[in-house]
């Protein structure tokens, strides 16, 4: 009796298949919409402004910038990533018909987003280097002039001058193109930089996360403040140790490898850690060294030789 009063009222509601689910659609979008509205209202998001022109101009949400090609350095934690992110999300939003969190926003009609997608290919077992050569040959293979690619720590996956190589190269194919997307590339490979990897263009602009130092020496030290803004130019330090104090490492580890850094920055020999253990054990192997040399092999006693370097490995053990 159940099952045929089920099957009756489903019977009857198929009748009305076609009006439920455009009642359905309609109170999806009418959702969609008001969740828009009231996110914008409460977050002070700003009408984007779509132009059939191939530009990208967003204020304080915030970018603004004439190149096709935007290079962001910075250390890790300085918020690169996040901020090209952010970008996307703004284009996104832009042609969906939602506000933006942004001062003001024009922008050009886009065809498509190349984004970052390492952490699904790791999923799957691909290597990091193998994951960006996928990202790269998508944007090569299907990116036009109205396209937008980010692009992350391109290259980490293999050795640094590997890296640096194989981002230098695709920065220059972009440049040297009649039609490039609008690329943005986070690096914290400094040595981008300097030399002539990369082709002087004026398409090419460079941006980095802007930071609060004490002084010019200040490239490791807990004082580093990092205030998650763009700002033209480029990073002249990674801060990878400031880095390693954030991501938790120990001070005693960091403090270390600062001493380390400075002897090998300065060409100096890098002294040996201070440690008892380690050095009552120099101090067992210098004695029987010299006992050895001192050794008499056409008139001297093996057996006591060999007692009397093991007397003081019991003396140091114990």
């Amino acid at each position: 009796m159940e099952r045929a009063i089920t099957r009756d009222l489903f019977s009857r509601i198929l009748l009305f298949q076609t009006h439920l689910i455009k009642v359905a659609t309609f109170a999806a979008e009418l959702d969609c919409f008001l969740s828009m509205a009231l996110v914008a209202r409460q977050n002070n998001y700003v009408r984007p402004s779509l132009t059939e022109e191939n530009l990208l101009d967003i204020k304080n949400g915030r970018f603004r910038s004439s190149g096709r090609i935007n290079i962001i350095t910075g250390p890790n934690f300085s918020g690169k990533s996040i901020y090209i992110k952010q970008v996307a999300i703004i284009v996104f939003l832009s042609h969906i018909g939602s506000f933006v969190p942004a001062d003001a926003a024009t922008v050009g009609l886009t065809d498509r987003y190349n984004f970052p997608l390492n952490h699904v290919y790791r999923e799957t077992g691909v290597t990091l280097l193998n994951a960006d050569r996928f990202i790269w040959e998508k944007i090569f293979r299907h990116a036009t002039s109205q396209s937008l690619c980010l692009v992350d720590e391109f290259g980490k996956g293999t050795l640094t001058e590997d890296g640096i190589g194989l981002l230098a190269g695709t920065i220059n194919h972009f440049v040297t193109s009649d039609e490039p997307p609008k690329v943005f590339v986070c690096t914290h490979l400094m040595d981008l930089l300097h030399g002539h990897s990369l082709t002087k263009s004026e398409q090419i602009k460079f941006y980095t996360m802007s930071m609060l130092r004490p002084d010019d020496n200040s490239t490791y030290i807990d004082e580093i403040v990092f205030l998650y803004r763009l700002v033209p130019g480029h990073a002249h330090h990674s801060y990878g140790l400031h880095c390693a104090l954030l991501a938790g490492v120990p001070e005693e580890i960091v403090k270390r490898a600062a001493a380390v850094l400075e002897a090998v920055s300065n060409n100096n020999h890098v002294e040996r850690l201070s440690n008892e253990n380690i050095s009552a054990q120099d101090r067992q192997y210098k004695d029987a060294m010299e006992k050895l040399l001192e050794f008499d092999i056409e008139k001297g006693d093996l057996k006591l030789f060999f007692e009397d370097i093991f007397s003081l490995v019991l003396l140091d053990a114990s």
